[in-house]
This record gives C-alpha cells, sequence and structure tokens, in this order.
C-alpha cells in the first residue's frame, strides 16, 4: 500500500557528503532517506527554492514535453529497494491511457516537484529501509536515527 509522502528536506550526509532527500509522511511519524547524486539534488534544490533559470533544465523540459503531448503525471511511487538501491515509477494519464515509467527516484522527485503532483512510497519500500542494516557509505539505520534529532529548521539545508 503505497503512503503518500513529502519532502521534508534536501540535506549532505555528514559522513559521506552525498546529497540525500528526506520524505516524511504526513503524520511526520515515518521518514526515508534516499541518497542522490549532486545534479539531481541541485535540479531537486532549484525547484524547491523556485530558482528560474535562463533556458530549462532537463526536468524542466521533461515537464514541458508531457504538457505538448497533453500528457499529465498523476503521481510517482518510489516502488522497490532492491540491494541499497531505491526504484521508482511515472504514473501518467496520457490521453485517459494510464502509462507507467521506471525512472530513479531522484528523476521521479524532480519531475513531481515541477508537475505538483503527489510523492508515494510503497510500505514495503519504508519497511525494507528501515531493515537495512550497516552496509557501506549509505547506512539508513545510522542517518535515521540522527534524522530524527534534526529539527526542522535544520532540515533542508541544501547549498547549491
Amino acid at each position: 500500500m503505497p503512503i503518500q509522502m513529502t519532502i521534508k528536506g534536501l540535506m549532505i550526509d555528514p559522513i559521506t557528503n552525498m546529497p540525500i532527500i528526506v520524505l516524511r509522511d504526513q503524520s511526520g511519524e515515518r521518514i526515508l532517506p534516499i541518497w542522490v547524486g549532486v545534479f539531481e539534488a541541485n535540479a531537486i534544490a532549484l525547484q524547491m527554492e523556485n530558482v528560474e533559470t535562463p533556458r530549462p533544465m532537463t526536468h524542466d523540459l521533461l515537464r514541458n514535453i508531457l504538457d505538448d503531448l497533453q500528457a499529465r503525471v498523476e503521481r510517482i511511487v518510489v516502488c522497490d529497494l532492491r540491494e541499497n538501491t531505491f526504484y521508482a515509477e511515472i504514473h501518467l494519464d496520457s490521453g485517459g491511457r494510464a502509462v507507467t515509467v521506471d525512472a530513479r527516484p531522484s528523476d521521479a522527485i524532480a519531475l513531481a516537484l515541477r508537475t505538483r503532483s503527489p510523492i508515494f512510497v510503497e510500505e514495503s519500500v519504508i519497511e525494507g529501509a528501515s531493515h537495512v542494516e550497516s552496509q557501506g557509505p549509505n547506512d539508513v539505520g545510522r542517518l535515521r536515527k540522527w534524522l530524527e534529532g534534526l529539527g526542522d529548521e535544520e532540515l533542508g539545508k541544501y547549498k547549491m
């Protein structure tokens, strides 16, 4: 069962120096950190901060193409977690036809922000991420404990 989530913040992992998107459910009880690349984090940060660029960025281009084709992003779903890698789907309505497109979560989230579409995460992904043991740089358990101790003002401290 997918759970609707919002972007709580975008920050740098203090250990790996990698950007992290922090998703949180509407009750504030569950969080999901997703490590992303620098370019993807910048694309998300630009949109979160309402920064307009002189030319369309990649995710703006994708939104423009969908608009011109009269397709609409209904939702994005972070749908799987395999070997510490998150998977997502973009659910589109294209002239009344449902289309599902495989995507990286960072790209799906960047597009969701630009189209004002809801973000969902499968409950099994949240459960799976909470049970991931310390395995290399993306230690979800360590990060989850650290994030739970942060206040709202400390999240979203990502510098482009």
